[in-house]
């Protein structure tokens, strides 16, 4: 029953996230804001609604060890399953805009995170503002440069979405999103529960793994038609925003206290780890180029990881 539970939560949060992002382009679209924005913005915070809606639902729950576990666990997943799997299917060449700012601001994102952390153990209100405030620099930085974002939806280009259409999706996606985090939720505390784990072990592999499926999906498909940089740049993007959107307005509603002790001092440093070594793998042997050999190292890394996790 707890896996009907997962599975149900994650069915409905994947089409909740969908939902929610058809609605929101449609709405920008008709309200005729620049598609830069609606790249950078709307399509970034629809597509991590998902962990949001979750994170916030654990905190809110008094469940902090999700709420953290599935955002840590999700960015370690990014890199060793996501970007593992894609370079198994086809070799990736990474554009400038992976030095120039994608890997640095994933880089300081994780690394103000780790220190949050550390100090005492609790993400705190100022510190989910923080998360935000750097966000918005972020993105207001990314717009006056003019980067362009791939808006992975299919839309209608001959006619614009209706407001009774766009309303409808809005509803639909909002509540799928509410009913898919408390599914998840409850049957992550009762799986943890029965098989006498811990909620953090739960959350960083089963719920973190689950979330992670729609980034999976959409970079697979990219590699497939050998859109590799929006493949990398889906990643490091989901990466940024579950830190500073997802922890940050999670924080805001509902400070993160009683953090587990593993995640601190075990599970920090894997994220930061796995941040980390994506340059050397850039940049060796072939600056720019990720291939199979590369694929089989980040997935082995991450089947370590789980290994240490569980056991």
């Amino acid at each position: 029953m707890n896996f009907l539970f997962i599975v149900l939560g994650l069915l409905l949060l994947i089409l909740g996230g969908n939902w929610l992002l058809k609605a929101a382009v449609g709405l920008s679209l008709r309200l005729k804001i620049s598609k830069i924005i609606v790249g950078l913005t709307v399509v970034s915070f629809a597509t991590s609604a998902p962990e949001m809606i979750v994170s916030i639902q654990a905190a809110l729950s008094g469940f902090p060890d999700i709420a953290i576990g599935n955002v840590v666990g999700s960015n370690i997943g990014n890199i060793g399953l996501v970007l593992g799997t894609i370079l198994l299917i086809n070799a990736v060449q990474v554009d400038n805009s992976f030095y120039a700012t994608d890997w640095p601001v994933k880089m300081f994102a994780s690394t103000l995170l780790f220190v949050f952390l550390v100090l005492d153990g609790v993400l705190s209100r100022v510190e989910g503002i923080i998360f935000i405030v750097v966000l918005v620099s972020f993105l207001i930085f990314l717009i006056r440069k003019n980067k362009t974002t791939q808006i992975n939806i299919e839309e209608n280009k001959e006619e614009l979405m209706s407001i009774i259409k766009i309303g409808f999706f809005l509803t639909l996606g909002g509540f799928a999103l509410w009913a898919g985090s408390e599914l998840l939720v409850k049957g992550a505390v009762n799986l943890a529960e029965s098989l006498s784990v811990s909620k953090r072990i739960i959350a960083i592999t089963v719920v973190s793994i689950g979330t992670s499926v729609p980034e999976l999906a959409s970079s697979i498909i990219a590699s497939i038609k050998k859109e590799n940089e929006i493949s990398v740049g889906n990643i490091i993007g989901s990466n940024i925003f579950n830190i500073l959107s997802v922890l940050g307005v999670t924080a805001i509603i509902k400070p993160i206290e009683h953090v587990d002790v593993q995640i601190i001092q075990q599970d920090i440093y894997w994220m930061l780890g796995f941040s980390f070594f994506l340059l050397p793998m850039v940049l060796l042997p072939k600056r720019g180029n990720l291939s199979f050999k590369e694929g089989i190292l980040l997935l082995v890394s991450y089947s370590i990881f789980l290994y240490f996790t569980i056991m």
